[in-house]
């Protein structure tokens, strides 16, 4: 249920957004390549499922998990897809409960003291911050792991080149969600040469 030890290892996740299957196994082969072993493709497009089939049964090695998760099913569609993980940028009873059913590894979202003491009384010790910049940045988060220092996070939205390493420096913090590796005008024109530019250097983060 918990990613905790899933994750473990792995300090920048790429969080992408997969318009095109057909884009998705090089993508994915590009990220392994520049040192990034993990990726979290968002259930926001029509081809995202069969982007994370395409990956779990094409690139060994790579940990593929579902992002944007907000319906109990989506979960199942997931799983038999081949994600080993869920991400959801909030959480609820229903989702909590459809993640203990199956126990599959979920990180719920949380965005203030009590959401994040709920979701460690329910087993959580990793949680995603999420909108990381727009709800109170790394100072939040650093605030926070004074009276929660139980707690990790995976922070996502807003995170760059610029303020990922303040992020990472975090105690707090075991990794962070990235979407600024893998653009989607980079993927439209298939410049697999940038992205792989860009996960080289992000590969370099936090070690």
């Amino acid at each position: 249920m918990d990613a905790t030890e899933l994750l473990q290892g792995y300090p920048v996740v790429p969080v992408v957004v997969i318009d095109d299957v057909s884009v998705s196994v090089r993508l994915a082969e590009t990220l392994s390549d520049a040192g990034l072993n993990v990726i979290e493709v968002t259930l926001r497009t029509d081809d995202a499922l069969a982007a994370i089939r395409a990956i779990a049964e094409s690139v060994p090695g790579m940990i593929v998990g579902a992002g944007s998760i907000r319906r109990p099913r989506q979960f199942t569609e997931a799983k038999e897809a081949g994600a080993a993980f869920m991400v959801s940028p909030g959480a609820s009873d229903a989702l909590l409960d459809t993640a203990d059913t199956l126990g599959i590894p979920f990180i719920p979202g949380a965005a203030t003291p009590s959401e994040m003491i709920g979701l460690y009384e329910r087993g959580y010790r990793l949680q995603k911050f999420f909108p990381a910049e727009l709800a109170g940045g790394h100072a939040y988060l650093k605030s926070v792991g004074g009276p929660l220092p139980e707690i990790g996070f995976m922070p996502t939205g807003g995170i760059t080149t610029a303020n990922a390493q303040q992020y990472l420096s975090l105690k707090n913090v075991m990794c962070i969600g990235g979407s600024w590796i893998t653009p989607s005008e980079l993927q439209k024109k298939s410049d697999f040469d940038a992205i792989r530019r860009l996960a080289t250097d992000a590969a370099h983060l936090g070690v």
